[in-house]
């Protein structure tokens, strides 16, 4: 691996009976996609062909019993099952979860042994992927789990980054969920996202009240008062640019967005509904905070067309130059600190 010029990119393949493996093979089917990566899926030679004759999909691939032997230049195929699970698109079946998990384990197992460098995972159904041995909401609390790590769910595109304080909870849950340790841990980890991953050398953070008008001076809840506020002063006093608690309902409509290099929402549809309305599909769900790269595409399993050749790749596209970009400016990061004393003597010296 060391000698492989292309970043090796894993794809857990996601529930079969969505658009999961035809928004992948779609993305790859443009060749010019393998002059950036080498792709790697996750799942069965049987299980891919079976979704390119039923999409008519014109692509070659080539079948592999592990991720170490893929080749450059082709789309591989890692074989985690030898059987023909049953396809029924459209349907949330208890076998569609099943397989959707071995294929995200074998990917993961392959992450974190380096046989792979970045991993993009195609969309699960979070009802049928629990299991005994599986009681995870969603891939990031899993992730987070096997790459150790404070993650942070993190809506990116090029020119907007939204986190989120809190992800796959009820709304009934929220405010009693987030605590000054919360806060403070969000904010340190999206911190160093941005200056890892994306390059920003002094982050400028904007966060998103919890109630209604920020909470109107305690009128309508006293959590951004008591908890928000002074958690944002303490960091801002640490030297952190963190800045808030903004009212949500105006944030984005008066573009003000526009002047910080991220946003942290405090739930879930406050960060995503005004994400996935400016971004047109175009998005990017990247789990920060963990020791290795993941990306996804900003949507769900879409069983209302999974199966009619219909599903848009451009998100899951977007998820694989992501996972590329991160994974340059995470190598190029470590370069350059190093040895910082090094560095700075070289660059007076040219």
């Amino acid at each position: 691996m060391e000698g492989s010029k292309k970043i090796r990119l894993g794809i857990s393949i996601g529930d079969l009976n969505g658009i999961g493996c035809e928004v992948a093979l779609k993305t790859f089917e443009d060749s010019r996609m393998l002059d950036f990566c080498t792709p790697i899926v996750f799942a069965s030679n049987k299980t891919v062909s079976h979704q390119k004759q039923t999409l008519n999909l014109e692509l070659s691939f080539n079948g592999v019993h592990n991720a170490a032997k893929a080749i450059e230049g082709k789309i591989n195929v890692v074989n985690v099952w030898k059987e023909a699970p049953r396809t029924e698109f459209g349907k949330a079946t208890e076998e569609g979860g099943k397989y959707a998990i071995k294929s995200l384990r074998a990917a993961v197992a392959a992450l974190k042994n380096n046989e792979i460098d970045v991993l993009v995972t195609a969309p699960i159904n979070k009802n049928n992927i629990q299991a005994e041995d599986f009681k995870f909401p969603g891939h990031t609390d899993y992730l987070a789990k096997e790459l150790n790590g404070e993650s942070l769910m993190f809506m990116v595109t090029d020119e907007l980054r939204v986190g989120l304080l809190t992800d796959h909870i009820a709304v009934k849950d929220v405010a009693n969920a987030i605590t000054t340790k919360l806060i403070r841990e969000k904010v340190l980890t999206m911190t160093e996202s941005l200056q890892k991953d994306f390059g920003v050398r002094r982050p400028k953070i904007a966060m998103l009240g919890i109630n209604p008008h920020s909470g109107d001076n305690g009128t309508i809840g006293e959590e951004d008062d008591k908890i928000m506020k002074p958690v944002i002063e303490t960091l801002f006093n640490e030297g952190y640019l963190v800045y808030g608690p903004y009212s949500a309902d105006s944030f984005f409509g008066s573009n003000n967005h526009g002047n910080f290099d991220a946003i942290l929402a405090a739930y879930h549809d406050q960060g995503l509904i005004p994400f996935k309305t400016l971004s047109f599909g175009k998005g990017v769900n990247f789990t920060a905070g963990l020791s290795k790269v993941r990306t996804s595409p900003d949507h769900g399993t879409a069983y209302e067309i999974a199966g009619k050749g219909e599903a848009d790749e451009s998100s899951f596209k977007e998820a694989v130059f992501a996972a590329i970009r991160i994974f340059r400016n995470r190598k190029e990061h470590k370069e350059l600190t190093k040895n910082p004393l090094k560095k700075q003597r070289v660059k007076r010296s040219a």
